[in-house]
């Protein structure tokens, strides 16, 4: 059992308790929202690096981790992007740094858009390859049945090794994580979230933001493909939209050193970034 190096804290708010991790004790707070299948303690070693300069909170997103969990129906865009408003408020956090991967890159759009002042936010958004698929966008490349084999083998009692199957590159201790939160997840919030990859378009949302914000693709990534990232310029030319070489849609745990490159040369001058690269 691997257990977090960060504080667990629960805070309430839309009618549901939500966990997150804390990391650091000093500097700008950075919330970071992960994706689809993937719970708090499974981007801990984003944030450790991240903490050694900044408060770091890591969110169970609804129906993962320790979060809470509401009856179906409850999984839209809409309804994560208010969690997120809310987590951030009952932190008390008035103007916090998001980074958001996938599933929580489109949380991270949406709520700036929905709940924030997308022309007057000075905090850095970042978005690390957005499911771009939606109606007219064909569909998300990862089916459903491939995450729902995943979760079943997980509920069962999945081992590293069936794991690698997966994600044939990543680290030993990614791996026992993954294997371990895996069960965690919802499969009502796993099936409906995956629906709204095709349902619900990311681009009113991405049409709206302004600097300082980023978007982080993996530079081979089946999810963000070189077409969308051209259809991102296009759509919205004052955000830059940045390849990290080598890595798929997982691009922290593909190449970490990349990643974690693209979010700290960003974060050090945010306001410079303001043309696609």
């Amino acid at each position: 059992m691997i257990e977090p190096k960060g504080t667990g804290e629960f805070v309430s708010t839309g009618g549901l308790r939500h966990h997150l991790l804390r990391y650091g004790e000093a500097g700008d707070p950075i919330v970071i929202v992960p994706g689809i299948t993937s719970p708090a303690l499974t981007a801990e070693f984003v944030a450790l690096d991240l903490a050694r300069d900044h408060v770091v909170h890591v969110l169970d997103v609804r129906g993962r981790g320790r979060s809470d969990t509401p009856p179906a129906g409850n999984y839209t865009l809409r309804d994560y992007a208010a969690d997120l408003a809310g987590v951030i408020g009952a932190l008390g956090l008035a103007d916090p740094i998001v980074l958001g991967h996938s599933m929580g890159a489109r949380i991270a759009a949406a709520w700036r858009v929905l709940h924030g002042d997308p022309a007057g936010a000075r905090a850095p958004l970042l978005l690390a390859d957005p499911p771009l698929s939606g109606p007219g966008r064909g569909p998300y490349p990862t089916s459903w049945d491939a995450f729902r084999t995943q979760l079943d083998e997980a509920r069962r009692g999945t081992t590293p090794a069936e794991m690698r199957r997966f994600y044939p590159a990543w680290p030993e201790r990614e791996l026992l994580i993954r294997a371990q939160e895996l069960p965690s997840c919802d499969e009502t919030a796993v099936r409906e979230t995956h629906e709204g990859f095709e349902t619900e378009d990311f681009f009113p949302y991405w049409e709206r933001l302004r600097a300082p914000a980023v978007l982080i693709r993996g530079g081979a990534s089946p999810v963000v493909t070189d077409e969308g990232a051209a259809d991102l310029r296009r759509a919205n030319p004052r955000i830059p939209v940045v390849s990290v070489p080598g890595a798929g849609h997982m691009i922290p745990w593909d190449e970490f050193g990349g990643f974690i490159t693209a979010v700290r040369t960003f974060l050090a001058e945010p306001f410079l970034a303001e043309q696609p690269r």
